[in-house]
């Protein structure tokens, strides 16, 4: 029995020192996506063998951003066993741990009050004086009327029960007699020490499978913002275009180095955030509650307002939107193709099927390798002749398809391990079958099929991710840990025009380019230098800018031109009448004039640009068109002849309206309207029968209001008398009083009979009026200017 334990341990012992001789090989990154809001995207990928363990370095500050993000890929049938780190509780926890109370950062009074109550021994030159620690206190000196120190004064309880007080200077030193308390001091100080060491992470990927495999790992992870700079290069022959450089500054604060990389720069701010993942958190007890976690708000970010009106060069080619994928392993997938993958975020194009009955216009086909057997999460990118590309992989049975409008494209299929393969196609619509045979060898081989050079090669391809842009440099780079590198991006002939460019908050005229951007490509913005006649000419800034959008670049102080502005304004009378539905309504008008005179003191003819400012409620006169309108200005290009003056008028009007309503237009509106010949005879003549009939009508009102009132009156004498007759009663006037009364009342039941037949024909009349003056009031209608 013990001889079967003793073969068993012995075979065990043999299995973990196989596994122990495995060694752990560093994965290297191979594609590195870099984004304004200050996150890069990382692809690292390689090979192992069998049951292998990989290993990333990082640095802490990268660690929260893998850990939520953090895909692992084993591309060949192994699996992904498990994934670990070195983490470290927070120095804060770690010091509670300790018997001193002492904080990560301390004064000198903090360790000594740390120190109460344990036994020291304080050299004061040659008197040694030893005891427990009591206080440690503040005091404040006067050196002078108003000059004033502080020191430190510690008390000590002495062997014989002496207190003893030692001002803190620097003839006095303190020393821990306590041996376990100096033991504590050191871990103290060791942990404080320690702080500064625990920047360097170290993630150990753990693999299971058989034979050789490809793995690829992807994250995001904090990096510094990428810069773009141009330089525009003035041609020296009139009918050349003038160039554009466009370089990007990248800058590897990681903790790899890249090398041999495929580096690609989105000019756009995916929404990111900061999660504090690598932190072990601590609950408080005894309080009872969730645990402690971090939480951050995303920020949003403003939209674009004004759209530019820029031609579609490309016909929205690469605006399909990305699709999520995932083929294996430990994270959520990114990226897209067929059956999933593993690109950058937003890179991936849309997920197709093979044989689908709808129309299909692009390419789609199968990638092998030379035995024949079919190669999955193939790189499949169709690049334009301008430089855009779409991107897509291949699925697990090897098969691809991606849908592009007709054109010429190159098309690479890329593949970890193996040969790049290229080819040329024409695509006039419907789909195009492609197949690709890779061969074994170094990624950065390409074997090119019926590719016509350029003649102006770029030094990037350019891809729309929605809202976003993106650089794919031609040319994998290196740039070292902790080093930064100016990486070319854009190399093109723009269209432009050399102008002189005034505004009224310029206090000198400007010389500026006016560019068309025709290199196909998204600017991004940042800053630019004009180099002219071999020479500087100046600089400036520049927002991003699409494809064939137009912009103004201002970069130097035009020494030769000078503009003068006057302004007039002028109030006119009223110039237009309406009358509609019973309502006039008058315009006047406030007329703005505005001068600009330039004069040209150089040789050479300039085509100044003038911004005059668009204003709310102002429109410019008939017949005057500027060049260009912005949100803000209108653009009026005048050509200036040498030693020449120009003059630039604008025109702009500013419509003021007032509405009356003709039904409370009275006789002495009229008079004055007619006297300032503000309306015409014809119109005064319908006023006045308008007038008249207002009058007529106002009259019965007055007539009915006089009824309304001996109505009122004879109720009141009505209502007198019934009270009268009803006291009458029993006395000897009565009979004689009542016939009188009776007779009384009777007159004025006659009265207010009368009354109210009148006063029904007055108000059947002002019916009558009142729908004659309506028709008038509607039949009035009228248009023309004064």
């Amino acid at each position: 029995m013990l001889k079967r334990i003793f073969v068993a341990a012995i075979a065990l012992a043999g299995l973990l020192a196989a596994a122990a001789d495995l060694p752990t090989e560093k994965l290297p990154v191979r594609r590195v996506v870099l984004y304004k809001n200050g996150v890069g995207y990382f692809e690292h990928t390689g090979q192992v063998h069998g049951s292998q363990e990989l290993k990333i370095d990082f640095t802490s500050a990268q660690l929260n951003d893998v850990l939520k993000s953090l895909t692992v890929l084993d591309l060949n049938g192994g699996k992904i066993s498990g994934v670990g780190y070195n983490s470290v509780a927070p120095i804060e926890e770690q010091l509670k741990a300790l018997r001193m109370p002492l904080g990560q950062s301390t004064t000198l009074a903090g360790f000594l009050n740390a120190l109460r109550g344990a036994q020291v021994e304080v050299h004061n030159g040659a008197v040694l004086t030893a005891g427990r620690l009591l206080s440690v206190e503040e005091k404040t000196t006067h050196k002078g009327p108003e000059e004033t120190a502080k020191t430190l004064e510690i008390s000590l309880v002495a062997d014989g029960g002496t207190v003893r007080t030692f001002p803190l200077t620097s003839a006095v030193s303190v020393r821990v007699a306590d041996h376990d308390l100096g033991e504590e001091i050191n871990k103290y100080l060791s942990l404080v020490s320690s702080a500064r060491d625990q920047d360097l992470r170290q993630m150990n990927i753990a693999t299971s499978g058989a034979g050789e495999r490809n793995i690829s790992v992807s994250y995001i992870s904090e990096v510094p913002v990428w810069k773009s700079t141009y330089r525009i290069l003035m041609p020296t022959q009139a009918d050349a275009a003038p160039l554009l450089q466009g370089w990007a500054i990248v800058d590897n604060t990681v903790g790899e180095d890249w090398k041999d990389v495929e580096l690609s720069l989105v000019a756009g701010a995916p929404q990111s955030f900061i999660q504090e993942l690598s932190k072990p958190y601590y609950t408080r007890r005894p309080v009872v509650g969730l645990p402690e976690t971090a939480m951050l708000t995303p920020q949003t970010h403003e939209g674009t307002m004004v759209e530019s009106n820029r031609l579609e060069t490309f016909a929205n080619l690469s605006r399909a939107p990305s699709q999520p994928g995932v083929v294996g392993g430990i994270g959520a997938g990114s990226g897209g193709g067929v059956g999933g993958g593993h690109g950058a975020p937003g890179v991936g194009a849309g997920t197709f099927q093979l044989g689908t009955s709808a129309k299909f216009n692009g390419i789609q086909g199968v990638v092998l390798d030379p035995s024949g057997a079919v190669i999955p999460n193939v790189r499949i990118t169709a690049i334009t002749q301008s430089g855009t590309n779409r991107t897509t992989y291949s699925d697990s049975a090897g098969n691809f398809r991606l849908e592009l409008e007709p054109g010429t494209y190159t098309v690479q299929a890329e593949a970890p391990g193996f040969k790049a393969a290229v080819q040329t196609v024409q695509l006039a619509g419907g789909p195009t079958n492609l197949t690709y045979h890779l061969s074994v060898g170094a990624g950065a081989e390409a074997i090119e099929v019926n590719a016509e050079a350029a003649s102006l090669e770029p030094a990037a391809y350019g891809q729309d991710l929605g809202d976003l842009f993106q650089y794919n440099l031609k040319q994998k780079v290196t740039v070292l840990k902790n080093h930064s590198a100016l990486v070319p991006i854009i190399n093109s002939h723009i269209r432009a025009e050399k102008v002189t460019l005034w505004n009224g908050s310029s206090e000198r005229p400007l010389r500026a380019l006016w560019i068309t951007n025709s290199s196909g490509l998204t600017l991004d913005g940042g800053a630019f230098n004009v180099i002219e006649d071999n020479a500087f000419a100046g600089e400036g800034l520049i927002d991003p800018l699409k494809p064939e959008e137009r912009r103004l670049l201002s970069y130097a102080v035009d020494q030769a031109i000078r503009v003068e502005h006057v302004d007039e304004v002028e109030t006119r009378p009223i110039t237009h009448i309406k009358i509609a539905e019973g309502v006039m309504t008058q315009t006047s008008e406030q007329r703005d004039h505005q001068r600009y005179t330039i004069r040209n003191t150089d040789a050479q003819p300039r085509d100044v640009v003038i911004e005059h400012p668009v204003r709310a409620g102002w429109k410019l006169a008939d017949g005057l068109k500027p060049e260009e309108t912005s949100t803000s200005f209108y653009r009026f290009r005048i050509k200036v002849e040498p030693n020449k003056t120009a003059e630039l008028k604008v025109d702009e009007v500013q419509p003021l309206d007032r509405n009356i309503a003709l039904s409370s237009v009275t006789d002495d509106q009229i008079k004055i309207w007619f006297n300032d010949k503000t309306i015409q005879p014809e119109l005064e003549q319908a006023l006045q029968r308008i007038i008249e009939k207002k009058n007529e009508i106002a009259g019965l009102d007055q007539q009915i209001q006089t009824k309304q009132t001996l109505m009122t009156a004879i109720n009141l004498d009505q209502q007198r008398l019934r009270e009268n007759m009803k006291a009458l009663k029993g006395s000897a006037e009565e009979k004689a009083l009542l016939q009188r009364y009776t007779r009384e009342l009777n007159d004025q039941e006659d009265k207010l009979q009368a009354a109210r037949t009148e006063m029904d024909n007055l108000s059947v009349q002002r019916a009558e009026g009142r729908q004659h003056l309506d028709k008038l009031l509607q039949e009035l209608k009228l248009d023309e200017s004064i």
